[in-house]
């Protein structure tokens, strides 16, 4: 043999090899054996299915089906109330019409009538994202919605879900698709605490689930999406567009079913709801503060649903003997001087406050209107109305915090002094402004503490100018505020022209009080369940402006209580606060603390259609100004809470004494008392500030001696800055947004021009 021959040979035995070895592992992974494993695969599937399908019996109606109550307590342990009676009514589908049925399927299921139960596709897919950690399925079918709401729970777990696909079968077997439907509209939850659809038809249409058109059924329907968040009430702007596009597509399925006619369709518009009522037994107070603790709750992890379910024991920080007295100090101060009946006018009137321990921020008590059963949007909370030149040291805050100096590059502090006139345009500002002071005084030139005890518009728009008014924002944010739609950054911002809250604001000075450090406010101070708890309250105690600063504010602020336009709130404590009056006096202010206590009072005029209209001839004669009646609940209260007064001062690090100033004397001819403006559905818009007080006063300063508690002497503050307000809406906690337009308010004061002021506070003489 050759050498050719014997190379061709070993090639040939290398190819027997190779062939021999990969046909072994052809033979073992051939197609006809993948594929037997994989048919032997799905048959242990399907049997293990079966077998699981055999043993899942069909459950009797679980837990959340028969409702608990819930128990809310004082932070002493006693109870505020009980809720959790189920506010639900089963009716059948004969008193429903048929084309309202059909949005409910038209909504979360169009093929329910054909289906067998289940939807395989989105139950793998909740599965997948249960087990990936995603959160909750989509794609359920009505079939098991139902078997969810009635026979198991809201868990997302894999074995739920496994659960819910068996028995979803088997009642499918069992029950007619009508009694199905039947379940699943009686049981589901729509928000306002309304199951089913009887009560939801009268929650939010004040109908009967007969009564309902296919307008507010898709309403209802959509609104399962999302109960809370669709609410119209409640609503954000985002959330409304949100639940109109979901009204929309339900509507476009039933015509594309052939459930509704094209024409008819056309012919439909979003039927808006009407204005949620509270629940029987939340009258009075007990309704605002349950819905808060609600809306804490929810931010929290504690879904409205969850709450609804019941069971759950919610210790709230509210102290009992404070709240008792915020409600005495209102009444005495406020309702016993209003006739509701009898006067339209007097009817308009609305109060809020909020009351914050600035250690802890602890909510210890809140106002939030005649009653929740009469009036169920809380003022408390509601972030419609401008705050007015209760805004004012947060500009000061900012000057301070940033070091800001004047156009003259001197350093702004309480000694600095401004151009106090009138109607004097700001300089270094692109926008033009050039507000007007209460009364249309000229003070010529005056130190910032002397601004801040009168309010002067002009000198407080300039530094706003000096500052920023994007810095100024900025702090305002970080000191609690909410942003929002009717924010302008611009020199008019510095006269409180955005939408804020009692709460907001009494946050805000919470953290001034407590030295710069953020106070975030809570009112629930525990909530328990049988099977979980909620998680802990949000914590703050993060330094977001200087101790410096902060305290300097505080020291201005002692110089309003004593000598400017918070002399109302004089009392056996040490205090320092602002007062506010909003254009077109709409709004009137007072927010105030202690060492010891936070408070913010506010009065807001609103008409029984919710617009906001004056408060000019209410519940006095001319304007009703934040150093007046606001800043008497603000006292009486504050003596209440403290039981009679306190001794602790304030533990001030200002950065420079205040220096004793001669007060100079304002100029300008007092106006005539001032008209109220009639009521008016849209808001007002001016281009030139408005801070004329309702009545003359006495341009002289004044040497009259401190007031005492409760003497409604010793203030003249009042007026209007300029802009307009945008009425707004709430989401909350606890209510979401308001807005206001360019704007603001400013109320002046004394003119008693004393700037004395000790890093310890002022403490008037005891009454």
């Amino acid at each position: 043999m050759g050498r050719a021959e014997a190379r061709r040979a070993r090639q040939r035995g290398a190819r027997r090899a190779g062939k021999a070895g990969g046909g072994g592992i052809r033979r073992f992974f051939t197609w006809k054996k993948l594929l037997g494993a994989f048919f032997t695969f799905c048959l242990l599937v399907m049997g293990a299915f079966f077998i699981i399908y055999l043993l899942v019996p069909v459950p009797s109606a679980n837990a959340q089906a028969e409702m608990e109550s819930n128990v809310y307590k004082y932070s002493d342990g006693t109870v505020l109330t009980r809720s959790g009676k189920i506010n639900r009514e089963i009716v059948g589908l004969d008193k429903i019409p048929t084309e309202v049925q059909n949005t409910f399927v038209a909504a979360e299921n169009k093929t329910f009538y054909k289906d067998s139960g289940v939807d395989l596709k989105g139950t793998a897919r909740g599965v997948l994202n249960t087990l990936t950690g995603k959160g909750k399925q989509g794609g359920s079918t009505i079939t098991q919605q139902y078997v969810k709401n009635y026979y198991l729970n809201q868990e997302q777990t894999v074995t739920r879900k496994l659960k819910e696909l068996v028995i979803s079968l088997k009642v499918d077997q069992e029950k007619e698709k009508t009694e199905i439907l039947a379940g699943y509209i009686n049981t589901s939850y729509y928000g306002r605490g309304a199951y089913g659809i009887q009560a939801a038809a009268q929650a939010y249409y004040r109908t009967d689930a007969q009564k309902l058109t296919v307008a507010q059924g898709a309403y209802l329907a959509a609104l399962l999406q999302a109960p809370n968040q669709y609410d119209w009430a409640i609503a954000s702007p985002t959330s409304k567009k949100l639940v109109t596009e979901r009204w929309h597509y339900v509507l476009n399925n039933m015509v594309e079913e052939g459930w509704l006619d094209a024409s008819e369709r056309a012919k439909l518009t979003f039927p808006e709801p009407k204005p949620p009522k509270a629940a029987p037994g939340m009258e009075g107070q007990t309704g605002y503060i349950v819905e808060a603790a609600n809306a804490e709750l929810a931010r929290r992890g504690v879904s409205e649903d969850q709450i609804k379910a019941g069971g759950w024991t919610i210790t709230l920080n509210i102290d009992s003997k404070r709240q008792k007295a915020l409600v005495k100090a209102v009444d005495e101060q406020l309702e016993k001087k209003l006739d509701r009946e009898g006067d339209k006018r007097d009817a308009t009137v609305q109060a809020g406050a909020t009351s914050i321990d600035p250690k802890t921020g602890k909510v210890v008590a809140l106002y939030g209107g005649v009653g929740a059963t009469e009036h169920w949007l809380s003022n408390a909370t509601r972030r419609d109305y401008q705050p007015a030149s209760t805004f004012k040291p947060i500009v000061l805050a900012s000057a301070l915090e940033n070091r800001s100096v004047t156009q003259d590059e001197r350093p702004i502090g309480l000694n600095t002094v401004y151009d106090g006139t009138s109607k004097r345009p700001v300089e270094g500002s692109d926008v033009a402004f050039a507000p007007e002071n209460e009364d249309d005084r000229s003070y010529g030139p005056v130190t910032v503490q002397r601004a801040t005890n009168s309010s002067i518009n002009s000198v407080y728009a300039q530094m706003i100018v000096d500052v920023g008014p994007d810095k100024v924002k900025k702090t305002a944010l970080a000191l609690g505020m909410h942003d929002g739609e009717g924010w302008p950054v611009r020199p008019a911002m510095s006269l409180g022209t955005m939408g804020a809250s009692p709460w907001d604001m009494a946050r805000v000075y919470a953290t001034l009080d407590n030295h710069g450090k953020e106070v975030v406010p809570s009112i629930v101070k525990s909530a328990e369940h049988r099977t979980r708890s909620a998680e802990p309250a949000e914590e703050g105690g993060d330094q977001v402006i200087s101790r410096e600063a902060a305290d300097t504010v505080t020291q201005a602020m002692t110089g309003v209580v004593k000598n400017g336009s918070g002399q109302n709130a004089r009392g056996d404590y040490f205090a320092a606060g602002k007062t506010g009056t909003s254009e077109n006096n709409r709004s009137a202010w007072f927010v105030g603390y202690t060492p010891q206590l936070v408070t913010a009072v506010g009065l807001f005029g609103e008409d029984p259609k919710g617009k906001q209209v004056t408060l000019t001839d209410t519940i006095n004669e001319g304007r009703a100004n934040g150093g007046g009646v606001p800043a008497q609940i603000w006292q009486h209260y504050t003596t209440g809470a403290l039981g009679g007064g306190s001794d602790e001062e304030f533990d001030l690090e200002a950065a420079e004494p205040v220096v004793e100033e001669t007060p100079s004397t304002p100029t300008g001819t007092p106006s005539e008392t001032e008209k109220p403006d009639k009521p008016d559905d849209k808001p007002t818009k001016t281009k030139d500030p408005d801070d004329r007080p309702s009545r003359p006063t006495d341009p002289t300063p004044s040497d009259d001696p401190p007031t005492k508690p409760g003497d409604s002497s010793g203030t003249d503050n009042g007026g209007t800055d300029n802009g307009g307000t945008d009425n707004g809406g709430t989401d909350n906690g606890g209510t979401d947004n308001g807005g206001t337009d360019s704007g603001g308010t400013d109320d002046g004061g004394t003119t008693d021009g004393t700037t004395s002021g000790t890093t310890a506070g002022i403490r008037p003489p005891q009454s």
